[in-house]
């Protein structure tokens, strides 16, 4: 038998387990044969086969309970090889992290059963500035989930790791809710009778345990093994690289996050008729369509104090016209805002300023006109950036819309 048809069977013996467990057979059936069957399939081919059942027609969520029950059962064998990564590796500062905020859901249950059978909230101050250096703690640890979400995940999706990812990233909104709901607690504390403040505390406390207990399990022996399997030398050179510029947990400890050797980016793959802008490639189109659809005007200067670019937005505020280009900035206002003109270039050059921003009123709308020092890779001046923006409807903005 070649090696496909044992990839296709492997397969579908997974499937047929997978299939079994959801439409709710007893797992203890099935988990001499699981446990047999985990000898010999890998982490990704795992991930990979959960794609395939979802386009069959299965949810997420269906497979996200399913992951569940595989989890179990790698629970109850025992026999998880523990995950082992250096401590500056990407996964290995990761799981530092989980260690620590699994100490800290610790705490926040040990200091909540501390409470019950206290007086009142003159008698624990200790135990409530305890609890704020934890929320403090939780609350930083958004940093965490933004590294997986905007660096590993991405990656994973890349080597055809699509569903772990999509499911961890619900789970992330989940622990969110939930510290959502211990900060309310803690805020809204001097509202509330001491017992009904310790009871809620309790409870969002065994909730945010059991939350982030069953999800690192998921990430350490699922998640991170199909990462360290899928992802090469170079990606996760990259990804480190990435996590340091988004930055770390206050709690991230510091060996971990020391800086390290420059690394380069990991090998771009170049799509022949696109332009490489440094953060992605567009087409020549692309990149006119983007620019015109920007919500506000821009207008290029170079450092030349001349115009080479603007946008053509479908409400532009003021008139421009192809004549310009080529045009010195000084030519293209009046003679009595030329001096203007001319410091703000002046100290754009120089290093002086860094902004300089003006608002008026146009035909009853509030106008916002901005203008920016440009700098190249090496910090050298190439030009000044004009945005101007019509801010009248943006001014009326209060409170939240999170609907469309």
């Amino acid at each position: 038998m070649n090696g496909t048809s044992k990839d296709e069977e492997k397969k579908e013996v997974l499937k047929n387990i997978i299939r079994r467990l959801h439409k709710g057979e007893d797992p203890d059936v099935v988990k001499a044969e699981f446990k047999e069957f985990l000898k010999d399939v890998t982490p990704v081919e795992i991930s990979k086969i959960e794609e395939e059942i979802i386009k069959e027609g299965m949810s997420t969520d269906e497979v996200h309970g399913l992951c569940d029950v595989h989890l179990a059962i790698l629970r109850e064998s025992g026999e998880k090889e523990e995950l082992v990564a250096p401590p500056d590796h990407p996964i290995g500062i990761l799981m530092g992290e989980h260690k620590i905020l699994l100490e800290y859901a610790d705490e926040l249950g040990i200091v909540a059963k501390d409470l019950r059978g206290k007086g009142d909230f003159d008698s624990v101050a200790d135990e409530i500035k305890h609890l704020d250096h934890i929320a403090h703690h939780l609350q930083d640890s958004e940093s965490h989930y933004v590294r997986e979400e905007n660096v590993l995940f991405p990656y994973l999706e890349k080597h055809g790791i699509k569903e772990p990812p999509a499911m961890m990233w619900i789970e992330h909104d989940k622990i969110r809710e939930i510290k959502k709901g211990l900060f309310t607690v803690l805020e809204t504390r001097e509202g509330v009778a001491f017992e009904e403040f310790v009871s809620r505390l309790s409870n969002v406390a065994a909730s945010l345990a059991d939350m982030l207990s069953g999800h690192f399990y998921k990430e350490n022996n699922i998640l991170f093994p199909a990462a360290m399997q899928a992802m090469g030398d170079a990606e996760w050179k990259d990804t480190r690289r990435q996590f340091d510029e988004l930055g770390y947990c206050c709690f991230t400890p510091e060996p971990a996050k020391m800086a390290i050797e420059e690394v380069e980016e990991a090998p771009k793959v170049e799509v022949e008729g696109l332009i490489d802008i440094g953060t992605g490639q567009l087409s020549k189109e692309q990149v006119e369509a983007v620019l015109n659809t920007l919500p506000f005007d821009i207008t290029f200067v170079d450092d030349k104090d001349t115009v080479r670019y603007f946008s053509e937005s479908k409400e532009r505020i003021f008139p421009r016209t192809k004549a310009i280009i080529g045009r010195e900035v000084q030519k293209c206002h009046p003679e009595k805002s030329v001096h203007v003109v001319n410091q703000i270039v002046e100290e754009f050059k120089s290093g002086e300023r860094d902004v300089a921003e003006f608002w008026i009123e146009v035909k009853g709308r509030m106008i916002y006109i901005r203008y920016f020092p440009v700098h190249g890779k090496n910090g050298d001046y190439i030009g000044c950036l004009e945005v101007t923006q019509d801010i009248t409807d943006v001014k009326k903005i209060e409170g939240s819309k999170r609907l469309l």
